[in-house]
């Protein structure tokens, strides 16, 4: 201050506060609006509503805004220069645990627009569910993932693989069990009534796990007990779970099975019909091709030679009244249901005991076993894969016309049954590659049997409501920026039976929340993937 009288000091001073206040506003004006600014798109919304032509303007990992035109500026500007922008897809019903912890950025589905899978399908699922969960919080993944609680897990922790009723205390643990997989962020209860040990369960014990999942907001998915002869009695079951348990039921991966059962869709799309208009939430999703996928031996060996796991089974077969009984079984399964009436029907998509027969069809393998691929020979060569280790296969036992049927019903989304596939290692089914692109590009584009809205409404909307995901499924203000951009013109799958491991094209861009993970040409770098948590999840 010497020379500088008080008041010329402070007029330096407050000068000096100016400028610095100056330049910090000159400093907020310059700074981008927006993290990320999709323009020139025609906007599908998710809800079923029809396109219209807007800018999606991102935040953090929110949608900020929805416009005609947004005029702010963005650290990211993403043209979509007239293509379609959408609500990520939401796959209510994966197998992504196999592989996604050794191919964590899941390119089969982020390629084909998918920001969300459920986990734990089937009545399969870790047991205790928290753990698993733990584990996928430390993975840096490219996109969400939920999982479900497995009634067939939990029954195999409490009475093992046994063909048995519970007792009223087994029961009681069994509840307990389904109750802290809710707790610990389960989105519901899953049950695979065609599995051991799920299909040794009675309807009445499902029904009590149902209630005890009901209690914390839970719903309930079903691989059903049959999808061929009693698929009717099957949907039925399926009904009376979430009827007399007191939640939302969904049948998983709806199909007929087996030439015999073609055409059942009207019956079983009517039984949902009459459940739905007498208050029960009764939906369902399905997957877009006319073949199914599981092990050999839970689609072509009865489940009685199953029972009590893998050495009770070798056992039997090593006993040659046991044998014959359990072929004459297989060879009926190959010949009316899963088997699709001919060994060449049945393919092989991976075994662990010897990597060359994937790809090759069970009268392939019966050949090369030195015996013609009659129904019998292709049933002593089920047993011996089964005595080997085991395979999952691929199954064409459906029709077109049942699938059409079953996907232009309002009560079904899309869901692939899919898993993460390492590129290049087996022969996996191509739903885990193609499934929302072949909706898009097949059932859309080609055959016009359901409108692009609807198509995504059945992807996205749907699937978020079935979770309870209110912030996701819907492009909206305030809404996680989930988004999909592709060309309705040229999207569609290339995985083929032959060759699944093919991505799918036709999408130019897909944002996990609000950062893109996909630019049309590779992935990146973002990992912005999180664990989604069930409504029971206790913080």
């Amino acid at each position: 201050m010497r020379g500088m009288s008080s008041r010329t000091f402070l007029a330096v001073l407050c000068g000096a506060s100016s400028a610095v206040l100056l330049a910090g506003a000159a400093a907020r004006r310059q700074a981008p609006a927006y993290d990320l600014l999709l323009r020139n798109a025609r906007i599908v919304d998710g809800t079923g509503s029809p396109w219209f032509r807007g800018d999606v303007a991102v935040r953090g990992d929110t949608i900020a805004a929805i416009a005609p035109r947004i005029d702010g500026s963005a650290t990211r500007v993403v043209d979509a220069a007239g293509e379609i922008a959408a609500p990520g897809f939401i796959d209510i019903h994966t197998h992504a645990r196999r592989g996604i912890f050794e191919v964590p950025t899941a390119p089969n589905y982020v390629r084909q627009g998918v920001t969300t899978v459920m986990e734990g399908p089937d009545g399969s699922s870790p047991v205790p569910l928290a753990p698993f969960l733990e584990k996928l919080n430390g993975l840096p993944t490219s996109l969400n993932i939920g999982s479900f609680i497995g009634q067939g897990s939990i029954r195999a922790e409490v009475i093992g693989e046994a063909d048995r009723k519970a007792t009223p205390d087994e029961i009681q643990r069994m509840v307990r069990l389904a109750e802290q997989g809710m707790r610990d962020g389960a989105f519901g209860l899953s049950t695979g009534l065609f599995y051991v040990p799920g299909t040794f369960t009675p309807t009445s014990e499902v029904i009590e796990l149902a209630r005890a999942v009901a209690r914390f907001g839970g719903m309930h998915e079903s691989h059903q007990r049959d999808d061929a002869a009693r698929v009717l009695d099957s949907v039925d079951e399926t009904i009376e779970i979430g009827e007399k348990g007191g939640l939302p039921t969904q049948i998983s991966h709806h199909k007929v099975i087996g030439r015999a059962n073609w055409g059942r869709s009207v019956e079983t799309l009517r039984l949902v019909d009459e459940a739905r208009a007498r208050g029960v939430d009764v939906t369902i999703d399905q997957y877009p091709y006319t073949a199914s996928s599981t092990s050999i031996a839970a689609a072509l060996l009865p489940a009685s030679a199953l029972e009590g796991g893998r050495q009770q089974t070798l056992a039997r077969l090593k006993d040659p009244a046991a044998r014959a009984t359990i072929k004459a079984a297989s060879v009926a399964l190959i010949r009316d249901e899963r088997g699709g009436g001919d060994p060449r029907n049945v393919q092989l998509a991976s075994c662990g005991f010897d990597a060359s027969l994937a790809g090759k069809t069970l009268a392939d393998v019966t050949r090369q076993r030195g015996l013609e691929p009659t129904l019998e020979n292709a049933a002593e060569t089920t047993m011996w894969i089964v005595e080997q280790g085991g395979c999952q296969g691929i199954f064409h036992a459906m029709s077109d016309e049942d699938l059409e049927r079953i996907i232009r019903h309002p009560a079904t989304m899309i869901a692939s049954d899919g898993e993460v596939p390492i590129y290049g290692r087996a022969n996996p089914h191509p739903r885990s590659y193609g499934t929302f692109a072949r909706v898009l590009g097949v059932y859309v584009r080609d055959k016009k049997l359901l409108t692009l809205e609807d198509a995504i409404r059945k992807m996205a909307a749907f699937p978020a409501a079935r979770l309870g995901l209110v912030d996701r499924g819907v492009l909206r203000p305030g809404m996680k920026a989930d988004v999909v951009v592709f060309d309705p013109s040229r999207v569609r799958d290339t995985a083929t039976y032959e060759k699944p491991h093919q991505y799918a094209e036709g999408f130019s861009c897909v944002i996990v929340n609000g950062q893109v993970v996909f630019d049309g040409t590779a992935m990146s770098t973002a990992r912005p993937g999180r664990v989604l948590y069930g409504p029971g999840k206790t913080r």
